[in-house]
């Protein structure tokens, strides 16, 4: 991995690597263009309208954080448009992108992606089997998130691990409906971010489209719950994050995960 700035977190062998800053600006500059297997993105939903939400059975604001406010409809779609040029410019020929995403921000995404020039592969229903009540009792209870996955353009020739997914699957097809309960408490013990997804879900995003030796990126690293599942997986890793404090946590995840399973070397 070559890139022209600092990282904020480098492990001992170099294949873990935090940046700290805005992601659509750090995009052009920590890896070579071409060079990434796989990228998984979780970006702001821009849902913090001082609305409220249920959590752990109490009333609590759906306020998250100032990456989460301040963008229109139009600006939200520019935001979108911008950091999936970036991740497209960094994939390989035949690399491919996760994107998850509720219906505040998800069909945003896919209309981006199409405008750009992505090859859309499938949409994944993240189902959640215990989601929070709405406490307004005037929707149906939001229990499910939209992944899309896509290939870099219609000539990528995208891997996917048909054998290792039907083998999960107990012998059959795959569907793209995934039943996931949300982060195990065991996973949030080292600091907890507002829209973390579970180890279990990226553990199977990145068995299903990478193989070993593989670069993942993830532009939005969060609590760093994709770093722990590629580096388990024996893949490199870079993770972006405008927000120290969630970079700590994905450093510290990471440490407590090598130090625990004692991984081997990221490098093939």
């Amino acid at each position: 991995m070559i890139t022209t700035i600092e990282p904020y977190y480098t492990s001992k062998d170099g294949g873990f690597l935090l940046y700290c800053g805005d992601s659509t600006e750090l995009l052009k500059k920590v890896v070579r263009p071409g060079t990434v297997d796989m990228i998984f993105a979780d970006p702001p939903y821009f849902l913090s309208n001082d609305g409220i939400t249920c959590r752990s059975g109490k009333m609590v604001s759906v306020n998250k954080a100032g990456w989460d406010q301040g963008l229109d409809r139009r600006g939200i779609h520019s935001f979108n448009k911008k950091w999936l040029r970036g991740c497209r410019r960094l994939l390989s020929a035949n690399g491919t992108i996760w994107v998850s995403g509720t219906r505040h921000i998800i069909y945003s995404v896919g209309f981006a992606m199409q405008q750009i020039g992505f090859k859309l592969l499938n949409d994944i229903v993240w189902e959640k089997p215990n989601p929070p009540p709405n406490l307004s009792c005037r929707y149906f209870t939001h229990s499910t998130e939209t992944v899309i996955w896509a290939a870099k353009d219609e000539k990528s020739k995208h891997r996917f691990n048909y054998k290792l997914m039907r083998s999960v699957a107990g012998g059959k097809q795959m569907k793209s409906v995934w039943s996931i309960q949300a982060p195990a408490k065991s996973e949030k013990k080292l600091g907890t971010h507002p829209t973390q997804k579970p180890l279990k879900l990226l553990e199977r995003i990145i068995l299903a489209s990478s193989e070993p030796g593989d670069l993942v990126l993830d532009p939005f690293v969060g609590s760093g719950t994709t770093g722990v599942a590629a580096v388990r997986h024996g893949r490199r890793f870079i993770g972006i994050d405008a927000d120290p404090s969630c970079l700590e946590i994905s450093k510290k995840r990471y440490e407590y995960e090598t130090a625990q399973m004692k991984l081997p070397s990221a490098h093939p």
